[in-house]
Order: C-alpha cells, then structure tokens, then sequence
C-alpha cells in the first residue's frame, strides 16, 4: 500500500490561475478587456470558494475567453516562470516519486502538460481538461464528458482511478477540500503559498503555507532542512521596508515588536534591529534559535559582537547607513540562512562557499579550540559518508565548518555532531 499525492495546479503548482492569464493575452486589445477580466476573475474564486459549480464556472470562462493555440504558447511561457518557488526548488521530490505524484486540475492539459512535466511529472499522471477547436485554431469548448468539467469532478475521477494506498491531497480550493469530504483521502492541505481561501482553510486538515511544510512534516525528502515559515523574523525599530518584504518572500514568518524583550528572542531565528534598538549581551544568552542579525546601523560595541558569537549568532549591520541597506542588509542575512555565506559579517570569519548540487549542507560552529575539525570527519569516517566539498575559517572565538556530504545517512550522524565537545550551533542547511 504507497501513498499519493494530488497536487492542484491554478494557484498552487503554480502561482497564478491559467485561465485568467490566458484573458490577459487573448483579449489585451479588446476594448472591453478590463471589465472581461474581471468577470472571468469572479468566476474564478466563486468556484474556488466554493459558492458557484465548477462546471458554471468554467463554462463561463471558456465562453469570455476568445482565445487560440498560438495565445496558448505565450501562456505556456508565461507559467514556467510562474511555478511556485517551493515547488520549484523540491524538483528533486518530484523525480523520485514519478509514480507516486498526480496532477489532478480542473484547468487544461494544453498548458499545464507542458509546464509539469519539467519537473519530471509523468504524462499519464497529469489529469486536466482537454480544449476543442475549430478548423482556425480557435477554442470553442471543451471535452464535456471529462469528469473533470464538471461539479465535484475530482471526486469522480478518484473514484475512477480507484488508488490504492494513503492519498494526500494539496491545494487551495474548494474542489480540493472535496476530496477530504469525500472521504477518499487521508489528509488535506491548504496552499496557501499564493492565495489563503478563508472557506477552504477552514476546512483543512492542516495549513500548508509552502512546499517545503507539506514535505517538512510529513518527513518527505526535501531540499531545505526546516521550512522557512516557521522562522519568526523579529522586526524591532526603523527597518526598511524593501528589506521586510524581501523576508515576505523568502516565506519566512515576520513579528514586528516596539522593542526587544528575552521572550521575543527566544523564538526568533531572525532579527532585524535598526542602529536605536539592538539587544544586549545578556539578552542572547538565552536567544537559542536565533541565528542571525541583520541592524539597520552601526553595531553598539565590541561586547555585542562577542557575546553574538559565543551564541554562534552571526551579525551583519551598515556602519556607513548606507541608502541601498533596504536591499544589502537582507541579501547576506538570506545568502547566510540559505547557504551559510558569512561574507561582510562583523563579527564571523568570512566563507563564501560554492553551492554543490546533489549534496547535504551541514554547518557547525564551535569553540577555536584544535582539534574540532578532526573531530567531525571522524563522525563522518565513521559512518561511512563521502564528503564533497569542506571548509573551515577561524577566528579567535569560533570555528565555522561547512560540510557537503552526500545524501542517504542515518539521522544518529545529526546527533553525533551536535555532540561534539565545544559545539556552539550545529544544523543542517539543505
């Protein structure tokens, strides 16, 4: 018995609904084209809320549509610089679970086969609507007799299908909570990456604000470690605005607070402080997730740089206030969390490592103490685990190891190296 996964494509595989796009491009020189689009719109989340059939829905689409093959490549293109970045970063997933992944859309093979199977989704896995033309190239309909044009369509198809395992459903509409109130899956989650449908949401087995999440508690291979949503990002002071939202997009989860107190700390993995409120010494004794700092300023002194990385937290700040820091202060705060790069920190010695593909990233910090590096290749040497690349740089307080290995090793490694006498932080980056 395997399991499954349904995966919607509109507004969950990728990050916008096909349909409306394809408006945009077929009716860009209609001279009612504003008032179309957002009827077409309204059909859309009607269905999705779950307050019109879908089959109404998408008769009514079809019908304002007016479009042909040739608008149909230029959506093409369009949606594959589209596709949601979480699933766009786990392609690796999807490669080994060829078998195991079904796209399940009330949307059209004509655009969404094209797109999917990029990222090693089989055909015969791909289940959507098919579009009729007339002798032009115009569409003029749809294949009516699919289950899936018309209401509660994927529930006749997984009827049809007749899978036999644990199915898991994922996406962000009304006809994907359908499934769980069929009864025919075990669990489903709201998308909620590109849009959050309070009715739909209600009505899920969990929230799933990325990809990265589904895989992260359902213990699925994945290519970040920890989702990013469940990084809080503290924001205390005069921050930048393009910085916050440069946070937004990495998905991490932002806290805006008026000052820094020790519980605030203690769940953050991020800070960003501007030069009036920074934490002290003492406070990040007892700050045990947080990773970094990102201050908006100059850093108050040499005490805080020392007591940051004795806790293994790295500092990046702007002593020169510098106009572009909106856009420089969260570039390395996010090179540091996504691949461990610490170049212009003020406080760890600087790394820059190249990203190796296919390869496990681990970052320790500990004590400069001789003798640590030792220490953790014979971990790895003991397991039998090839190490790709290594790299260490010191200063006087701290070692700073970055190790690529490669995949498929027992967790036990993870605690053996957390273990290690002297470490200060220890976790493993992708």
């Amino acid at each position: 018995m395997g399991q499954y996964y349904i995966i919607d494509f509109d507004s969950t595989f990728t990050q916008v609904e096909a349909l409306d796009e394809l408006a945009r491009i077929s009716l860009k020189d209609h001279p009612d084209r504003e008032s179309i689009y957002q009827q077409i719109e309204d059909l859309t989340n009607l269905a999705m809320e779950g307050k019109l059939s879908f089959a109404d829905s998408l008769e009514g689409r079809i019908k304002l549509l007016k479009a042909n093959r040739e608008h149909l490549n230029q959506l093409v293109k369009i949606l594959r610089k589209k596709v949601s970045p979480s699933f766009s970063r786990n392609s690796k997933f999807f490669k080994n679970h060829q078998d195991e992944v079904l796209i399940v859309s009330g949307g059209f093979k004509g655009f969404i086969t094209p797109v999917v199977t990029e990222y090693h989704i089989k055909k015969e896995n791909i289940y959507a609507n098919t579009f009729e033309f007339d002798k032009d190239d115009n569409i003029i309909g749809y294949d009516r007799t699919n289950p899936l044009s018309q209401e509660g369509g994927k529930v006749k198809l997984l009827k049809e299908l007749n899978l036999q395992g644990e199915i898991f459903g994922i996406g962000d509409g009304y006809s994907d909570f359908q499934l769980k109130e069929s009864g025919m899956i075990k669990k489903f989650f709201a998308f909620t990456e590109n849009i959050e449908r309070k009715s739909v949401v209600e009505k899920a087995d969990h929230v799933t604000p990325s990809f990265d999440e589904f895989l992260y508690i359902n213990r699925l291979p994945r290519a970040i470690s920890y989702p990013k949503n469940r990084i809080k990002c503290l924001v205390v002071g005069k921050v930048d605005e393009e910085a916050i939202a440069q946070m937004k997009k990495e998905g991490y989860n932002i806290r805006h607070h008026e000052e820094i107190k020790e519980d605030y700390l203690q769940e953050a993995g991020v800070l960003l402080c501007d030069e009036e409120h920074q934490p002290t010494p003492e406070q990040l004794q007892n700050a045990g997730r947080l990773k970094v700092i990102g201050c908006f300023g100059r850093v108050s002194g040499r005490k805080l740089n020392e007591a940051a990385c004795e806790n293994g937290i790295i500092i990046f700040d702007d002593p020169k206030h510098n106009p572009r820091s909106g856009d420089f202060i969260p570039k390395r705060v996010i090179a540091f969390m996504n691949e461990g790069k610490t170049h212009t920190s003020c406080n760890f010695p600087d790394l820059q490592p190249p990203r190796i593909n296919n390869a496990h990233r681990l970052i320790h910090i500990h004590k400069n103490i001789p003798g640590i590096l030792a220490k953790i290749n014979e971990v790895f040497a003991r397991h039998n685990i090839n190490i790709v690349g290594e790299f260490l740089v010191t200063n006087t307080q701290i070692g700073y190891v970055i190790t690529d290995v490669n995949t498929g090793y027992d967790e036990q490694v993870l605690s053996e190296l957390k273990g290690i006498e002297h470490t200060i932080k220890f976790r493993l980056l992708y």
